[in-house]
């Protein structure tokens, strides 16, 4: 049996949660130039009523991205958040961010949590913001960065390594004064993994749990979803993705980091109906 987590941003984790992704982006690998301006960020916002968080990003981490200065993703990230505040929208919003002075500014606008692909490694300085502020933070396994994490990826055992590695990044935040209760682990999906390694760890994502907690999932839309299913195009894998995001709601995930949300809740009332009876 599971343990029973501490509520994320006001959220009881009884119930597999749901992240709705707003890139702020010209370049990200599903929707990058979609949200280009803060009106189309509200309106994106405002479209994702089913999600429990939005995540705001603004910085593509997709394979072969380049790192954007902060001053560009400050100009990207808090003007949309302040704005979605403004319009009225209360959802608990996590800022996507490596970096301390980007996650000031968002949280500042109006942003709830953090969320860092690169655990602290890229910005040590953002674990001293996160634990002063008191805020949770999600952190992603990754092997190298962006640039060069799809360049032959290797490891021994997959699922092990990713293990050993968050099982640090636990005990590194800890070391800065950062709450265990506060913090969410993600696998990192993609991050510098092969088809066969993301596979593997999807079918052992119980593990995960064994690291004491709570799990985020962030899968969708991903390459491998397209070449096993058929869909060169990223906005083409929702099918796909809902498969992936119903199957680690099976294995105990927390919070599944979305595009499709509306479809993506469609999707988990029905499973909660069937295999709870608990429909949302």
């Amino acid at each position: 049996m599971q343990p029973v987590y501490p509520a994320i941003c006001g959220l009881t984790l009884d119930r597999p949660r749901i992240m709705g992704i707003v890139n702020v982006t010209p370049d990200s690998f599903s929707d990058g130039g979609d949200v280009t301006t803060v009106q189309a960020a509200v309106a994106r916002a405002a479209a994702m009523q089913a999600a429990d968080i939005l995540d705001i990003g603004g910085e593509s981490t997709r394979p072969g991205a380049e790192t954007v200065s902060m001053a560009e993703e400050i100009s990207r990230v808090a003007p949309a958040i302040r704005a979605i505040r403004d319009a009225g929208i209360i959802t608990p919003i996590s800022i996507d961010t490596r970096k301390a002075a980007v996650a000031e500014a968002a949280l500042e606008a109006g942003a709830d949590m953090v969320n860092d692909v690169s655990a602290f490694r890229y910005d040590p300085e953002l674990a001293d913001l996160v634990a002063a502020r008191g805020v949770p933070v999600c952190l992603m396994h990754s092997k190298g960065d962006p640039a060069t994490m799809q360049h032959d990826p290797h490891y021994v055992d997959v699922v092990q390594e990713v293990m050993d590695h968050l099982a640090e990044r636990l005990e590194f935040a800890a070391s800065r004064g950062i709450a265990r209760a506060g913090v969410i682990l993600d696998p990192g999906i993609g991050f510098g993994k092969t088809l066969a390694h993301n596979l593997a760890l999807l079918a052992e994502l119980p593990r995960l749990h064994d690291l004491g907690a709570p799990v985020l999932l962030g899968a969708s839309r991903k390459k491998f979803i397209g070449t096993i299913g058929g869909a060169e195009v990223a906005k083409d894998r929702m099918p796909g993705s809902i498969a992936v995001a119903l199957h680690g709601a099976a294995m105990g995930v927390h919070i599944l980091r979305v595009h499709d949300v509306p479809e993506t809740a469609q999707a988990l009332a029905l499973w909660r109906a069937i295999t709870l009876a608990k429909p949302l």
